[in-house]
Order: structure tokens, then C-alpha cells, then sequence
């Protein structure tokens, strides 16, 4: 078990690839603190990491809110003494418009949940993952930002500039031994992406028609399942990755292909 003793806290816990970090995280033999803001899929989610035979605790939280993200490493340090890792996962994502027909504001609120929020909840555990000596942050990237499409920029936007935190602060934060990297996500087979397909189909699509124009950009050939998305998440987290900070991951299949 790669994070066997470890305290990991993941934000924005939802019916993808969040879900699959807790309940994989716990199986890795980490103890979670799982936070959202709905605090009853939280305590579903905390049910199937206690199923697992791991331990965990709930706390919903609203990362646009420093006090809320103190409250959560605070509750994660009072249940177990210490921070070991951070996952910021949570996102908003604005109506799917051209910038020409966006809401500005929305591009605002994903910028202050996705970038903003990360920068919170790394503000949050700094004070234990310092005193303990070290620990590590994963912030969940996308896709979008290598490869543009109308009706994702607010998105993309906040994510670009969690990228550029996840640089800045793994230098910044190296002396401390607190390693900050980053995983860029592409097409996750899950839930989420279920409910994009079932909405295609409804509109007249054929499910082998979507998934196919999917899986024929990407080199493996498949819909990365969530589950298996997650693992690289974990992966960083570990030990295993002793010696990696401000580096990119890319988890999508070969769909994209950095240099």
C-alpha cells in the first residue's frame, strides 16, 4: 500500500474521479478527510471508504471560504494528528458559452474555486506539513488548458492558473520538503462523463457514435476509467514520488502527448 499511514485531504469529493480518490486513497492505506460542500454525499462517500477498511472523516467545506478551509485541516489534524497530503480537485465549471456569450462573472467564481481555493486549502495545511517536516500537494489540472474548446474557457482559464500555482509554489515551498505537483486530466470514464454521453443520446446521438469519436483521438484506445485516474493522483502523493515537485503529469490516455 503506497500511502500505508498517511493523512491525505481531498476537496471537491463528487460522483467522478473525487469519489474514486477517497475510496482508492483508503485502499492505498491512507487515512482520508473528504470535504464538499454537499455534506450528504460526503457521509455516502465516507460509507464506502469505511466499506473498504479504511478510515476517514467528513467535513463538507466550501473552498471559496478560508475559514471553512482552516476548519477542514483543522478537523483532519484533531482527528489525526497531522496532514501528509493534499488533493485540491474542486472545481466550478461556467455554462458551456463562447466567451462572446459568457458570463463573466462565472468565469470569476471558477477562477475563485479552482485556483483561488487551491491556494486556500494549501495556506490551510501549510502550518502542520511544515511542523511535521514535509508533506505533499496534488493539484487535479485538465486537459483544457492544452487543447482549447469553445465553451470550456472559464474553466480552462482557472485551471491555467493553477498550473502556473502549482510551479510557483512547488519553489517556493521546496525548503520546507513540500513537494507541489500537478495531474492534467483528460476524458475520466465515470460518472460525469456517463451523464455528457447520456445527454448526446437523448439528443439524437448513438452511444457508439460518441464514445467512438472519444476513443478515436485517444493512443490507448479507451475512456480512461476514473478509478484508474485517480491511482496516478495517489501515486504523487506517495513516497514513491519522493523526488518529483512542480512537475505535470498528463492522465489521459495519449490523447495529448507533451514534449
Amino acid at each position: 500500500m503506497i500511502l500505508d499511514g498517511k493523512v491525505v485531504v481531498i476537496t471537491g469529493v463528487g460522483p467522478g474521479m473525487g469519489r474514486k480518490l477517497a475510496v482508492e486513497g483508503a485502499k492505498q492505506g491512507a487515512r482520508v478527510a473528504i470535504s464538499a460542500r454537499s455534506a450528504g454525499f460526503l457521509e455516502e462517500v465516507l460509507a464506502e471508504v469505511r466499506a473498504a477498511g479504511g478510515q476517514g472523516i467528513a467535513v463538507p467545506t466550501d473552498v471559496s471560504r478560508m475559514d471553512d478551509c482552516t476548519a477542514l485541516a483543522a478537523a483532519t489534524v484533531a482527528a489525526y494528528g497531522r496532514i501528509d497530503g493534499l488533493v485540491n480537485s474542486a472545481y466550478y465549471h461556467p455554462d458551456w458559452r463562447s466567451f462572446e456569450a459568457a458570463d463573466l462573472d462565472q468565469w470569476a467564481k471558477a477562477y475563485d474555486v479552482a485556483c483561488m481555493g487551491a491556494m486556500r486549502m494549501i495556506r490551510a495545511v501549510l502550518p502542520q506539513m511544515k511542523a511535521q517536516g514535509g508533506g505533499a500537494v496534488v493539484n487535479v489540472n485538465t486537459m483544457a488548458t492544452r487543447k482549447p474548446m469553445i465553451g470550456e474557457g472559464g474553466y480552462a482559464v482557472a485551471k491555467a492558473g493553477l498550473g502556473q500555482v502549482t510551479r510557483q509554489l512547488a519553489v517556493e515551498l521546496g525548503g520546507y520538503n513540500i513537494r507541489v505537483n500537478q495531474t492534467v486530466m483528460g476524458w475520466m470514464n465515470g460518472a460525469p462523463v456517463q451523464g455528457f454521453i447520456d445527454g448526446m443520446v437523448a439528443a439524437g446521438r448513438t452511444r457508439e457514435d460518441v464514445e467512438g469519436e472519444i476513443i478515436a483521438r485517444i493512443a490507448l484506445k479507451r475512456i480512461p476509467p476514473d478509478q484508474n485516474c485517480a491511482k496516478a493522483v495517489l501515486f504523487l502523493l506517495s513516497d514513491l514520488a519522493s523526488e518529483v515537485t512542480g512537475a505535470s503529469l498528463e492522465v489521459n490516455g495519449g490523447e495529448w502527448v507533451a514534449l
